[in-house]
């Protein structure tokens, strides 16, 4: 589903170059649940940034759904974002005066979807999302903080994307909360077959997923089958 072939990331500040991502090599098949893991500074926020078309890489090929979108231009990367993938960000992102129901449709505002298939697209991605009917007119602030993440899943799962993209989802919250959140992931993956990636620096979150990409100095150090998954079921 996606791939990333010999990606490398070079940033250039006046006359000193970073390498930020080097040599950079692997496949994720459609319907894979895998993890990205690395310390602070190791390069998995530049390789989530290419992955989610956010970016684009100084060497290298990278491929989504047969696509080599490498070379695409932003209006591109960003048709690809708005089609292919999902986002599910640490800070939720949500708009803090708009209702849940209208914020989980907003992606399909901005893809000219008419009102009525938006709100329908909503409610299935809300409900896909275990999150309850009775606080769908609720404002994000009325919310708890693993309440406001299922809500930014659903905002994903609205446009029925390829690829679901988690940035630390757990970041913000508390442990029993974030299994609570990261419970949703293993669900979404194993009813309805969603391809996820997940980036994270912490071993825990990571052995959630089926796979582990470890990653550090810009590099792949490991790229394994989780031996022990942690599978944590929905309260």
């Amino acid at each position: 589903m996606i791939e990333c072939k010999n990606i490398g990331k070079v940033y250039i500040s006046g006359e000193m170059e970073t390498a930020a991502l080097k040599n950079i090599n692997f496949k994720i098949n459609d319907g894979e649940f895998v993890a990205i893991m690395g310390p602070s500074g190791s390069g998995k926020s530049t390789l989530m940034h290419i992955i989610g078309c956010l970016d684009t890489p100084t060497s290298g090929k990278y491929f989504i759904d047969s696509h080599d979108v490498s070379d695409f231009s932003d209006d591109e990367l960003a048709k690809i974002r708005s089609e292919k993938i999902g986002f599910v960000f640490q800070a939720f992102n949500l708009l803090p005066r708009v209702p849940v129901l209208k914020n989980v449709s907003l992606p399909l505002v901005y893809a000219n979807v008419e009102k009525i298939k938006r709100t329908e697209a909503a409610k299935i991605a809300l409900t896909s999302s275990a999150f309850p009917e009775k606080f769908w007119y609720h404002l994000p602030n009325q919310l708890s903080g693993g309440m406001m993440q299922r809500v930014a899943i659903a905002r994903a799962l609205v446009n029925n994307p390829s690829l679901i993209l988690a940035d630390e989802p757990t970041g913000n919250l508390d442990t029993k909360t974030g299994d609570i959140v990261l419970a949703s992931f293993q669900k979404l993956h194993k009813e309805q077959g969603h391809t996820i990636v997940i980036i994270t620096h912490e071993p825990h979150i990571a052995e959630h997923a089926e796979r582990i990409i470890h990653i550090k100095d810009g590099e792949i150090i490991s790229d394994e089958k989780v031996k022990n998954r942690i599978i944590t079921k929905e309260k």
